[in-house]
Protein backbone atom coordinates (compact mmCIF):
# COMPACT_ATOMS: atom_id res chain seq x y z
CA UNK A 1 0.00 0.00 0.00
CA UNK A 2 1.34 3.56 -1.32
CA UNK A 3 1.88 6.21 1.44
CA UNK A 4 0.35 9.31 1.06
CA UNK A 5 2.41 12.31 0.57
CA UNK A 6 -0.21 14.90 1.24
CA UNK A 7 0.76 17.77 3.39
CA UNK A 8 -1.15 18.16 6.34
CA UNK A 9 -2.35 21.39 7.29
CA UNK A 10 -1.76 23.26 10.80
CA UNK A 11 -3.67 22.24 13.18
CA UNK A 12 -5.80 25.75 14.29
CA UNK A 13 -4.71 27.32 17.58
CA UNK A 14 -6.76 25.96 20.63
CA UNK A 15 -8.60 28.22 22.59
CA UNK A 16 -7.18 29.61 25.71
CA UNK A 17 -6.90 26.94 28.59
CA UNK A 18 -9.35 27.23 31.50
CA UNK A 19 -10.79 29.86 29.84
CA UNK A 20 -14.77 28.88 29.64
CA UNK A 21 -14.44 28.90 33.99
CA UNK A 22 -12.65 32.76 33.76
CA UNK A 23 -16.21 34.42 32.61
CA UNK A 24 -17.35 33.93 36.01
CA UNK A 25 -14.47 36.53 37.09
CA UNK A 26 -13.75 38.64 33.69
CA UNK A 27 -17.90 39.19 33.24
CA UNK A 28 -18.56 41.04 36.28
CA UNK A 29 -15.42 43.03 35.75
CA UNK A 30 -16.10 44.45 32.40
CA UNK A 31 -19.61 45.16 33.91
CA UNK A 32 -18.65 47.07 36.74
CA UNK A 33 -16.35 48.65 34.45
CA UNK A 34 -19.05 50.23 32.32
CA UNK A 35 -21.36 50.73 35.03
CA UNK A 36 -18.59 53.02 36.79
CA UNK A 37 -18.01 55.20 34.21
CA UNK A 38 -21.38 55.44 33.82
CA UNK A 39 -21.63 56.97 37.32
CA UNK A 40 -23.04 53.82 39.03
CA UNK A 41 -19.94 52.57 40.94
CA UNK A 42 -19.75 49.17 41.47
CA UNK A 43 -16.73 46.19 42.30
CA UNK A 44 -15.46 43.33 41.16
CA UNK A 45 -13.35 40.79 42.65
CA UNK A 46 -9.64 40.72 40.62
CA UNK A 47 -7.62 39.04 42.52
CA UNK A 48 -7.33 35.96 40.69
CA UNK A 49 -3.24 35.62 39.67
CA UNK A 50 -3.95 35.04 36.22
CA UNK A 51 -5.68 38.48 35.54
CA UNK A 52 -2.00 39.72 36.16
CA UNK A 53 -0.82 37.56 32.96
CA UNK A 54 -0.93 39.17 29.49
CA UNK A 55 -4.08 38.51 27.69
CA UNK A 56 -6.50 39.67 24.23
CA UNK A 57 -10.01 39.85 24.33
CA UNK A 58 -13.31 41.53 22.55
CA UNK A 59 -15.82 42.59 24.61
CA UNK A 60 -19.26 42.53 22.57
CA UNK A 61 -22.21 44.21 23.60
CA UNK A 62 -25.72 43.40 22.71
CA UNK A 63 -28.96 44.58 23.55
CA UNK A 64 -32.12 42.32 23.00
CA UNK A 65 -30.18 40.31 20.55
CA UNK A 66 -29.30 43.30 18.33
CA UNK A 67 -24.92 44.62 18.23
CA UNK A 68 -24.37 47.98 20.61
CA UNK A 69 -20.81 47.87 20.26
CA UNK A 70 -17.66 45.28 19.77
CA UNK A 71 -13.80 46.54 20.80
CA UNK A 72 -11.22 44.19 20.65
CA UNK A 73 -7.32 43.96 20.78
CA UNK A 74 -5.90 40.98 19.02
CA UNK A 75 -2.43 40.75 20.51
CA UNK A 76 -1.38 40.55 24.12
CA UNK A 77 0.07 43.46 25.09
CA UNK A 78 -1.11 44.13 28.37
CA UNK A 79 -2.72 42.16 31.30
CA UNK A 80 -5.63 40.37 30.70
CA UNK A 81 -7.46 42.46 33.39
CA UNK A 82 -6.08 45.89 31.87
CA UNK A 83 -7.48 44.83 28.40
CA UNK A 84 -10.82 43.52 29.75
CA UNK A 85 -11.39 46.76 31.39
CA UNK A 86 -9.82 48.98 28.30
CA UNK A 87 -12.08 47.13 25.96
CA UNK A 88 -15.16 46.84 27.71
CA UNK A 89 -14.96 50.74 28.08
CA UNK A 90 -14.22 51.20 24.13
CA UNK A 91 -17.39 49.06 23.25
CA UNK A 92 -19.22 51.05 25.25
CA UNK A 93 -18.45 54.46 24.56
CA UNK A 94 -16.13 54.69 21.40
CA UNK A 95 -17.35 52.22 18.68
CA UNK A 96 -18.06 54.78 15.92
CA UNK A 97 -20.58 52.79 14.72
CA UNK A 98 -22.90 53.89 17.30
CA UNK A 99 -23.46 56.45 20.06
CA UNK A 100 -21.98 56.40 23.66
CA UNK A 101 -23.54 53.92 25.63
CA UNK A 102 -25.89 55.55 28.31
CA UNK A 103 -26.74 55.08 32.00
CA UNK A 104 -30.50 54.06 30.95
CA UNK A 105 -29.61 51.09 28.61
CA UNK A 106 -27.12 49.74 31.17
CA UNK A 107 -29.74 47.16 32.51
CA UNK A 108 -30.43 45.86 29.21
CA UNK A 109 -27.16 45.43 27.74
CA UNK A 110 -25.67 41.97 27.74
CA UNK A 111 -21.70 41.66 28.03
CA UNK A 112 -19.49 38.99 26.15
CA UNK A 113 -16.21 38.37 26.30
CA UNK A 114 -14.42 36.15 23.71
CA UNK A 115 -10.96 35.28 24.99
CA UNK A 116 -8.38 34.95 22.18
CA UNK A 117 -5.76 32.19 21.49
CA UNK A 118 -2.28 33.56 19.63
CA UNK A 119 -2.26 33.46 16.23
CA UNK A 120 -1.00 31.38 13.84
CA UNK A 121 0.09 32.57 10.69
CA UNK A 122 -1.54 30.45 7.91
CA UNK A 123 0.82 29.02 4.62
CA UNK A 124 -0.98 29.47 1.45
CA UNK A 125 -0.46 29.64 -2.26
CA UNK A 126 -3.44 30.94 -3.08
CA UNK A 127 -6.71 32.23 -2.37
CA UNK A 128 -8.39 28.63 -2.82
CA UNK A 129 -5.51 26.72 -0.76
CA UNK A 130 -6.23 29.63 2.18
CA UNK A 131 -9.88 28.96 2.10
CA UNK A 132 -9.76 25.16 2.39
CA UNK A 133 -8.14 25.53 5.51
CA UNK A 134 -10.44 27.22 7.45
CA UNK A 135 -12.70 25.64 10.12
CA UNK A 136 -16.18 27.36 9.91
CA UNK A 137 -16.95 28.11 13.27
CA UNK A 138 -14.05 27.57 15.29
CA UNK A 139 -11.80 30.42 13.18
CA UNK A 140 -11.18 33.88 13.56
CA UNK A 141 -9.68 35.25 11.24
CA UNK A 142 -7.24 38.39 10.33
CA UNK A 143 -7.12 39.78 7.01
CA UNK A 144 -4.13 42.43 5.90
CA UNK A 145 -2.32 43.93 3.10
CA UNK A 146 -0.50 46.23 2.77
CA UNK A 147 -2.17 48.84 5.32
CA UNK A 148 -5.77 47.14 4.63
CA UNK A 149 -6.42 44.81 8.27
CA UNK A 150 -9.63 43.59 9.26
CA UNK A 151 -10.99 40.72 11.65
CA UNK A 152 -14.00 38.50 12.08
CA UNK A 153 -14.44 36.63 15.63
CA UNK A 154 -15.54 32.95 14.65
CA UNK A 155 -18.68 33.91 15.76
CA UNK A 156 -19.68 35.63 12.57
CA UNK A 157 -20.12 32.19 10.72
CA UNK A 158 -23.13 32.16 12.52
CA UNK A 159 -23.87 35.29 10.04
CA UNK A 160 -21.61 34.03 7.49
CA UNK A 161 -21.61 30.74 7.10
CA UNK A 162 -19.82 30.22 3.62
CA UNK A 163 -16.39 30.23 3.68
CA UNK A 164 -16.13 32.35 0.10
CA UNK A 165 -18.45 35.08 1.84
CA UNK A 166 -17.06 35.12 4.78
CA UNK A 167 -13.73 36.27 3.06
CA UNK A 168 -15.30 38.39 0.39
CA UNK A 169 -16.83 39.94 4.09
CA UNK A 170 -13.56 39.90 5.47
CA UNK A 171 -12.18 41.98 2.55
CA UNK A 172 -14.87 44.16 2.17
CA UNK A 173 -14.43 45.28 6.10
CA UNK A 174 -10.89 45.92 5.17
CA UNK A 175 -12.12 48.26 2.40
CA UNK A 176 -11.00 46.31 -0.41
CA UNK A 177 -12.95 44.39 -3.49
CA UNK A 178 -14.46 41.33 -2.39
CA UNK A 179 -12.96 39.66 -5.31
CA UNK A 180 -9.91 40.84 -4.27
CA UNK A 181 -6.47 38.84 -3.75
CA UNK A 182 -2.64 39.67 -4.30
CA UNK A 183 0.21 37.73 -3.71
CA UNK A 184 1.02 39.88 -1.09
CA UNK A 185 -2.27 38.75 1.32
CA UNK A 186 -1.32 37.57 4.59
CA UNK A 187 -4.11 35.80 6.90
CA UNK A 188 -3.38 34.98 10.36
CA UNK A 189 -6.40 32.55 12.52
CA UNK A 190 -6.86 32.27 16.08
CA UNK A 191 -9.71 30.73 18.38
CA UNK A 192 -11.78 32.17 21.14
CA UNK A 193 -12.92 30.92 24.24
CA UNK A 194 -16.20 33.33 24.72
CA UNK A 195 -18.83 33.21 27.33
CA UNK A 196 -21.45 35.93 28.09
CA UNK A 197 -23.72 36.64 31.22
CA UNK A 198 -26.92 35.18 29.77
CA UNK A 199 -24.81 31.36 29.70
CA UNK A 200 -24.13 32.08 33.45
CA UNK A 201 -26.33 31.00 35.98
CA UNK A 202 -28.17 34.28 37.70
CA UNK A 203 -25.83 34.49 40.47
CA UNK A 204 -22.80 34.20 38.48
CA UNK A 205 -23.00 36.60 36.44
CA UNK A 206 -23.34 39.73 38.44
CA UNK A 207 -23.62 38.88 41.99
CA UNK A 208 -20.01 39.46 42.39
CA UNK A 209 -20.26 42.50 41.45
CA UNK A 210 -21.37 45.14 44.21
CA UNK A 211 -22.23 48.69 44.85
CA UNK A 212 -19.44 50.52 46.22
CA UNK A 213 -19.69 52.68 49.03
Amino acid sequence: MSKSHTKSQPAAPSAPHGAPAKGHTLLPIARASISTALGRPLEAAEHEPWLQESGACFITLTQRGQLRGCIGTLEARRTLLADVKANALAAAFSDPRFSPLAAVELEHTEIEISLLSAMQVMQFESEAHALAQLQPGMDGVVFEYAHYRSTFLPQVWEQLPSVPEFMAHLKHKAGLPPDFWATGVRLQRYSVSKFKESDLPPTSAKAPVKEKA
